[in-house]
Parts: C-alpha cells; sequence; structure tokens
C-alpha cells in the first residue's frame, strides 16, 4: 500500500480500511520484539509492501518514548502505525496511548460492548465523549480546535476488538456492530486455550469460532483481522521476532546445505 500521496497525515488509516472493506489483501506485523523497535523499522516495511505495524504494549517492553517515536514516523511516512495496549477497559492508558500518536487500537480481550463505550469516550470529543487531547497525538490535527479534531481524526481512527474468550465469543455479532469497530479481530492462541484445544486452530470448535467471529463481522459489513491469510483478507503475517528468526533459521540451513555440498566435492577430488 502507497499512500504517500495522501494530503491528510491520518487519511492513511481511513485508505487502509477502504482497501479492507474492498476486499483487498492487507498485510501487517505485531511488533513486541525489541530488535523492532526503531524508526528505521517504519521504512523497512513500508519497502517491504507491509501495509500497518502494531506496537504490541500488551506483552511487549516497549517505552512510550519508543512508541511515540514510532508514530511520528508513521505519521511522516503516511503509514499507519497501531498500538496493542494492555488494559481495553482502561479509559487513562486508552487516553495515554492516543496521545502517544498511533492511528488506532487492536484491543486485547474484549468482551462487552460497554469495553467499547469507554473505548469511545476515549477517541471522541465532548459532547460525544470524554477525550482529553494532549502530547503527540495531537501532531495529527491541523490546529486546536474541536472541529479539527472532529474532521482530522475521529473519522479516521481505526478499533478492532480481538475476541480471545467465550464471553467475547458470545458477545461477538454486538462487538462487532459498535460504532467505534472497524474491523472484528480474533486472538486466536488464547481463544483457542479458551475452548479446550490451545493451539490447534484445526479443532472442529476453533473452527467454528472463527466462521462465528468472520459471519457476526460479515453482516455489518466489517473484515476480521486473522494471523491466517486464508480465512481473512485483512491478515497479520506475524510477530516480528518470530519472523526474524523464520527467516534466519531458513538462510542458515540453505547456506549449511549449499557449503556442505561444496565441502563434499573438495573432499572427493583430495
Amino acid at each position: 500500500g502507497n499512500y504517500l500521496a495522501l494530503h491528510d497525515k491520518m487519511e492513511c488509516a481511513s485508505e487502509m480500511m477502504r482497501r479492507v472493506n474492498a476486499g483487498e489483501p492487507v498485510t501487517g506485523v505485531l511488533v513486541t520484539d525489541p530488535v523492532a523497535y526503531t524508526t528505521l523499522f517504519v521504512e523497512q516495511c513500508q519497502g517491504a509492501g507491509i501495509d500497518y505495524l502494531i506496537m504490541d504494549q500488551e506483552h511487549g517492553t516497549h517505552s512510550d518514548a519508543d512508541v511515540a517515536a514510532v508514530c511520528a514516523a508513521g505519521r511522516i511516512l503516511k503509514f499507519p502505525v497501531l498500538i496493542r495496549i494492555a488494559n481495553s477497559n482502561d479509559y487513562t492508558m486508552l487516553r495515554r496511548a492516543i496521545d502517544l500518536g498511533c492511528v488506532g487500537l487492536l484491543l486485547p480481550t474484549v468482551e462487552t460492548t460497554e469495553t467499547l463505550d469507554i473505548v469511545r469516550d476515549s477517541i471522541l470529543m465532548p459532547p460525544r465523549g470524554r477525550r482529553r487531547p494532549g502530547g503527540w497525538g495531537n501532531s495529527w490535527v491541523s490546529d486546536y480546535g474541536l472541529d479539527a479534531w472532529q474532521t482530522d481524526v475521529e473519522p479516521h481512527f481505526i478499533v478492532w476488538p480481538q475476541i480471545e474468550s467465550k464471553t467475547g465469543l458470545a458477545n461477538v455479532d454486538a462487538i462487532a456492530a459498535h460504532e467505534v469497530t472497524s474491523a472484528i479481530a480474533v486472538g486466536p492462541y488464547d481463544l483457542s486455550a479458551e475452548l479446550g484445544t490451545c493451539c490447534d486452530m484445526k479443532s472442529e470448535v476453533m473452527v467454528a469460532a472463527l466462521e462465528r467471529i468472520r459471519e457476526a463481522g460479515k453482516r455489518v459489513g466489517k473484515s476480521m483481522w486473522h494471523f491466517d491469510a486464508t480465512v481473512s483478507n485483512l491478515v497479520c503475517i506475524g510477530e516480528t521476532g518470530g519472523l526474524l528468526k523464520a527467516a534466519m533459521k531458513t538462510a542458515s540451513m540453505a547456506a549449511h546445505a549449499v557449503a556442505g555440498a561444496g565441502a563434499s566435492k573438495v573432499n572427493a577430488r583430495a
């Protein structure tokens, strides 16, 4: 996805979601490993044809300064940078994450629409919400007036609530239909554990759960975010540490094979 021609920085988020909703493939990465806590990594993602990245503050050790710097690089390059926060029910944490300058949020373990009401309050300015803008998040707006926030940020902000529990699965239709939900997301490993089939993504109960989540989104015109490109067009191709490890392992094994074959020929000639 090339967003460089867009005039409004925050429109990169809307352009990405337009592509998602049109059924186009959109890929991203989850940044948990500190090896990718750099602004250069944003350029590398864009150069590799990746469409978005998510800074993981649920499981990662990112500081707010790390996240704010990566978000700033995203603004400059017009490349969508989202944040996964640690607690989807914490208004202060939600508001703080937006202050760091992201284009959206991946929300872990959303179980009810009440959580999304809190999220709405953290995004929208009064009287519709309780937003109190500050920090680097203000870099998206043309000025600090209400009209600017409602025009430059609110219509573009992305929210992907993750279904990771039996309760969330039971309430998935209402969660998908909520006004702030941009796409319905799944936390496949946590959900599979809750369903008694940990890490078995091919079990009948897990396949049925994924279909239920996908259908809930489809009924309200929203895609499903997942790690599996066979079930969704909005895909996370993996966590950066795992992707790097896999790529290094493949390269190392290939080098060993070539070097080993070469050594065998040398020994045979000897």
